[in-house]
């Protein structure tokens, strides 16, 4: 079995973690471990003209390896492999895309994350992935 394993840092996410760490301890095979962390894009602009590209993508992916850290640890203490992917987009859409380009099995992800307003303001990540996802989708509180 695939799974991808998306967090964004929040206690939420983390649970989903715990919760997926006792739901394998109870398989006879464990599963293929995708884990997830999608940046949502600094608006360009004029950020371009005072940082550079390498700057940037520094930033997405330094921030993106603090999010995965503690994921990550949880999951090798659990003696559960797993493959680590940064992405940098709209978080929807890169779940369900990366759903869809590791053909995975189930998404396993937290019922919401830090952006709390911005999910009041621009739609949940999870609304619009219970919309877009064509593989099951397993939300822990």
């Amino acid at each position: 079995m695939k799974l991808l394993l998306a967090v964004d840092g929040s206690d939420c996410s983390l649970r989903a973690v715990d919760h997926l760490i006792e739901l394998v301890a109870q398989w006879r095979t464990p599963p293929q471990i995708h884990l997830l962390h999608v940046h949502p894009p600094i608006p360009l602009g004029r950020v371009q003209a005072h940082i550079g590209k390498e700057t940037l993508a520094a930033h997405y992916r330094e921030e993106g390896e603090a999010v995965l850290a503690t994921a990550q640890q949880r999951l090798a203490a659990a003696g559960l492999a797993y493959t680590p992917h940064l992405h940098v987009g709209l978080p929807a859409e890169v779940i369900v895309h990366q759903a869809e380009l590791l053909a995975v099995d189930q998404v396993v992800i937290g019922s919401h994350g830090r952006t709390a307003l911005a999910g009041v303001l621009l739609g949940s990540v999870v609304q619009k992935l219970a919309q877009l996802l064509k593989t099951p989708l397993l939300l822990v509180k």
